[in-house]
């Protein structure tokens, strides 16, 4: 039961700070793709919406 209090706790801590694993994923792709800090903070917040728009707009080029 401790070690269940335990992780719960380091979990709720890890959500609360920093971004999430969407917004990551949304700035790489943005980045890789605009070379625009404004198109990755846009990215950033639409998160995951702009994760699948990007893998299902991505390019020959962009498959590696």
């Amino acid at each position: 039961m401790l070690l269940a209090h335990m992780v719960t706790e380091a979990t709720h801590t890890v959500t609360q700070s920093g971004i999430g694993l969407g917004s990551a994923i949304a700035v790489v792709c943005s980045w890789q793709r605009n070379r625009s800090i404004l198109w990755a903070i846009l990215a950033g917040v639409l998160t995951w919406f702009y994760v699948i728009y990007f893998a299902m707009t991505r390019t020959p080029g962009e498959l590696s």
